[in-house]
């Protein structure tokens, strides 16, 4: 009897006991995504000239004793001509060369190249042509390539952020106000890293221009800074 009381008591006390709060649903959250862009145009203010020395002997320590020769002295006229050029090495070959029969017989070696490539670093746009002449005129036989650049490139890429993301907001203050909504808060933003499209010049043989009369002429002309700006913002009926 003791036992039936007791079950029944409990059996009162869990129907009688408050039911547990459910969560209610999250509504879904109206949301567009659009995407904006910027592109900065900004003048270079700084150089890097890829400056070579190559050199040919029938012996491989021959030809990396001529070179070695030869490019110190066109580091003591780049040293010169600049005075605050920044010089590094970039790249160092030393390859035998070759000569190939018709008949299929295994190549035969006829001498070694050596191949020393120099980047001066230069913020003085206008010793450009008076670098390249004095590196020629001092052996130099390679001028692989000239790229512009900025010294400070932090500012021009917060610029082009910021016009990524204003046109990214107003884009979607613009879609919001056609479809009869309004942008209550933003949701997400993705951005890529702004990108520096660098200016490049490429130069030939460099034998030639060292027997120019005037410097060489090098025009840095303008580079591009881009920008990508994805947002995601809420979106809810405009208030009647």
């Amino acid at each position: 009897m003791r036992c039936l009381v007791a079950a029944v008591m409990l059996a009162c006390a869990v129907a009688v006991s408050p039911a547990r709060a459910q969560p209610a649903p999250a509504s879904p959250v109206s949301s567009i995504r659009v995407t904006g862009d910027a592109k900065v145009t900004a003048r270079p203010d700084r150089v890097q000239i890829d400056i070579g020395v190559s050199t040919r002997a029938a012996q491989s320590q021959e030809a990396a004793e001529q070179n070695a020769r030869q490019v110190d002295a066109v580091l003591a006229a780049v040293r010169k001509a600049t005075g605050a050029a920044v010089l590094k090495t970039i790249s160092y070959t030393l390859n035998p060369t070759y000569q190939y029969h018709p008949q299929g017989e295994e190549p035969t070696i006829t001498g070694y190249s050596a191949l020393n490539v120099v980047q001066v670093t230069l913020d003085d746009l206008a010793r450009i042509g008076t670098v390249i002449d004095s590196a020629t005129q001092a052996g130099a036989n390679h001028v692989q390539g000239i790229q512009f650049t900025l010294r400070d490139q932090d500012a021009v890429r917060a610029e082009a952020l910021r016009q990524a993301a204003t046109r990214a907001r107003a884009e979607a203050d613009v879609l919001a106000a056609a479809l009869g909504l309004k942008v209550v808060r933003v949701l997400s933003v993705e951005e890529n890293s702004p990108r520096v499209v660098p200016v490049r010049a490429y130069m030939g043989a460099a034998r030639a221009m060292a027997t120019a009369a005037a410097p060489t002429p090098v025009e840095a002309g303008t580079l591009d800074v881009t920008a990508d700006v994805m947002l995601t913002v809420e979106v809810s009926p405009t208030a009647r």
